[in-house]
């Protein structure tokens, strides 16, 4: 019995030292694993932060105070705005052209071919395409940000 016990242990750590050397792989697969194994690791640079605006391209205006929201609502509508208090300006439609002086907290395009020129602003949204938007300076110094969901504008 003892005998009997010692050989089928014999033989269980043959079979485990035999299946331990096997290498399931494929040729191919451990032909490419062998290739790549001493590949290093590609490093990634941090992108270079944006230039600061000169500021003489600048206007200061009080963040702190929420304005109002100026409402342009029609097709083929000419207007003039006035950011005074960091205001929201919301143009709906299409064909219009707006001319909008000091800092805005946000403009808001909701149409198409529309032709926005702004002083300044913290954000431009622009829901639709063809749409032409000139700004000409930061407020307090910063880049808006551009929200463009379906593409297809302009922006300089």
């Amino acid at each position: 019995m003892i005998m009997r016990n010692f050989i089928t242990i014999c033989v269980l750590a043959a079979v485990v030292a035999m299946l331990a050397s096997c290498d399931v792989r494929s040729g191919t697969a451990k032909e490419e694993m062998e290739k790549f194994s001493g590949s290093p690791t590609p490093t990634f640079a941090p992108p270079s932060p944006e230039p600061t605006p000169d500021p003489a391209d600048s206007i200061t205006v009080d963040v702190s105070v929420e304005g109002s929201t100026i409402t342009v609502l029609g097709y083929k509508v000419k207007k003039n705005a006035v950011c005074s208090k960091f205001d929201r300006v919301m143009i709906n439609g299409d064909d219009n052209i707006v001319t909008i002086k000091g800092g805005c907290s946000e403009v808001v395009a909701n149409g198409d071919r529309n032709q926005i020129t702004a002083e300044a602003s913290l954000a431009f949204v622009l829901n639709g395409s063809g749409n032409t938007v000139k700004y000409t300076k930061y407020v307090n110094g910063r880049r808006p940000t551009i929200t463009e969901p379906i593409g297809g504008n302009t922006l300089e």
